[in-house]
């Protein structure tokens, strides 16, 4: 049997934590930001936590 591949679109766009979570990027970042208030804009760049719904899907394309 092959070696798993990590899946390229996955691995730019997710990141596991320290405790085994899946780390993501905020949508709505990347245009119309003249629209959104400071606040808004702020609060966009922190990441956020893959639900756990999504978690184990996610885990499979990162080969973890």
């Amino acid at each position: 049997m092959p070696k798993m591949k990590t899946h390229s679109s996955a691995k730019k766009r997710f990141k596991i934590t320290g405790s085994g979570k899946v780390k993501r990027f905020q949508a709505y970042t990347s245009h119309m930001m003249r629209n959104k208030s400071k606040k808004a804009k702020l609060r966009l760049r922190d990441g956020a936590l893959v639900s756990d719904a999504d978690e184990k899907r996610i885990k499979r394309l990162l080969c973890k």
